[in-house]
Parts: structure tokens; sequence; C-alpha cells
């Protein structure tokens, strides 16, 4: 899920962009305005957010105020002309974890990249789910799915042994009530859930298959 969604005004540059960044193996969703990145922005997960901050409708740093108070924490590198202080600083409080000045090297902006992206390193997949193991977030086919403290951390145990299984005193550390009936409820909720195949390994405890 190497999804970046861009938000500039300026065609020339973000076509230069996006093109730079899918050849250097992201994915790009562009939007030419603040109101078509928060439209973007709800309807997709990212693993980056690059952020003008002068656009038309909705600017960069109100876009971003606004999803850090929805408790979005997607990393953004705010991108802009305006180098004073009063402008940085603003940028930061709306919650930017970077802050490169036009013009830049490409380059540049792709190591500032992979340095704000680093818990990719984190990540596991089992068919076409994706778990990023720091912040236990869960998502399938690139949209973000969430479960309750249990079911969540039953199903990350599972991917991150399989293909072995996990014991049944493992995964009954997640339980408020530790106790094989328990756990087989919370199994069989998970399977509904989100659709896996979990089998039960005798004597032992459970694997995914």
């Amino acid at each position: 899920m190497n999804k970046i969604l861009l938000l500039e005004d300026d065609p020339l540059l973000a076509k230069t962009l996006k093109k730079f960044l899918e050849k250097n193996s992201y994915s790009v969703d562009w939007a030419r305005n603040g109101e078509e990145a928060s439209s973007y922005s709800y309807d997709n997960s990212y693993i980056l957010y690059l952020f003008d901050i002068n656009v038309p409708l909705y600017n960069g740093d109100d876009l971003l105020k606004d999803l850090r108070d929805s408790n979005d924490k997607t990393p953004c590198i705010l991108i802009s002309a305006l180098v004073d202080v009063d402008s940085i600083s603003k940028g930061f409080m709306s919650g930017a974890d970077d802050y490169i000045k036009k013009p830049f090297d490409p380059n540049e902006l792709l190591v500032r990249i992979k340095a704000k992206t680093q818990r990719l390193n984190n990540l596991i997949k089992y068919g076409d789910y994706e778990i990023y193991v720091d912040d236990e977030r869960i998502f399938y086919n690139s949209k973000e799915i969430f479960l309750s403290y249990i079911l969540k951390n039953i199903f990350i145990s599972l991917v991150k042994n399989y293909p072995n299984p996990v014991t049944k005193n493992e995964l009954m550390l997640f339980l408020e009530t530790p106790n094989d009936l328990a756990l087989r409820v919370n199994i069989t909720k998970l399977k509904q859930k989100i659709d896996v195949e979990i089998q039960n390994v005798r004597g032992v405890g459970y694997k995914l298959v």
C-alpha cells in the first residue's frame, strides 16, 4: 500500500511529481484543490500526504488540521514557496511532519518520504490483508478495517505466526475471561468479521490456512 495523496494546484509540478514518485514504486492520487483532497482522504488510505499550502477552496494547512482533529495520523509533508517563520510554524502547528520549500530536488523529497514512512518496514501481509505492526492498523485491499481489541490482537497474532499455529494459552492472553469457550466464540466472530479460514489444531491452538 505505497499510496500517496498529492495536493497540488500547479499541473506541471503535480504531473512531474506524480511521474517521478510512480517511477519509484509509489501510487499517487492527485488532487487539484483542498476539497478534492478531502474527498480522497476519506475514501482511501495513504502512507503519506504531500500537501501544497496555497491551493484553491481549502488550503493545505486547514485540511491537515481538520484531518488531525479527526485522528488521522497519516504522515504529512507540506510543500510551499513560503519560507517565513509564521508560515512554517503554522504548518507544524497544523500537524505537519516535515516541510520542504519550492523549488526542491525530487530526490530530496524522496529521501524525506522514505524517512517518514519507515513503518513500512513493519508491514506483514496475509493474502489481501496488510498489517502495520507498530500501530496495529489493518488494511484489506488498501481499505482500513476496524476490529475490537480482542479480535484485532488474535488476528495479528495469527498472521505473525502464519503458517504455524498459535497456542491457546497465547491467544487467551487477549481475553477478558480466558477460557476455551470464550476463545472459540471470539475465533468464530473473527471468521465472520473478516472472512478468513482459521483451523483448530487439536491439542495446540489455532492457525490461519
